[in-house]
């Protein structure tokens, strides 16, 4: 287990970058919810994800071929699946002070939003798992999941 500076970093800053673009696409900005997603950003992805990345390489190190490819990739989606994604939109809820729009509803959303990105998921996890080294994993998945906080955030509006 291990938590670096630079994910903290780039973890507030990646995170947080596209939530913002979210929020300012649907008129929802504010500086709670930016500065709430900059502490997620920095504090539970910035630890999380190089984590479990390092779990999935331990995981495969013994399997070669499209298997261990297929597996990479499968191990990714899977972290990033609807609970993920409605824990992620728990907190733009929390940090948005929407606390009447928590609900059960936000788990329906997430399933719909994760079943319908599963395509797009597939090809980014593929390249982020087996085309990046693992020390850049961490940034191509921040990358990816700030267009996808975007694409998480427009969700409510799409599913509900």
């Amino acid at each position: 287990m291990h938590c670096k500076k630079q994910n903290i970093l780039k973890g507030a800053l990646i995170y947080s970058a596209g939530d913002t673009i979210a929020a300012l696409l649907l008129d929802e900005f504010s500086w709670h919810r930016l500065l709430g997603m900059i502490f997620i950003g920095a504090t539970f992805y910035a630890f999380e994800i190089p984590n479990y990345f390092d779990w999935i390489v331990k995981k495969t190190k013994n399997l070669q071929g499209l298997k261990a490819t297929l597996t990479k990739t499968v191990l990714a989606i899977a972290y990033f699946n609807p609970l993920w994604i409605a824990r992620h939109l728990l907190f733009i809820k929390l940090f948005s002070g929407n606390f009447e729009a928590i609900g059960f509803n936000l788990l329906e959303i997430a399933f719909w939003s994760f079943l319908v990105n599963i395509p797009i998921s597939f090809i980014a996890n593929y390249i982020i798992q087996n085309r990046f080294k693992l020390k850049w994993r961490f940034i191509g998945s921040a990358v990816f999941s700030a267009i996808m906080a975007i694409y998480y955030a427009l969700s409510e509006t799409i599913f509900s």
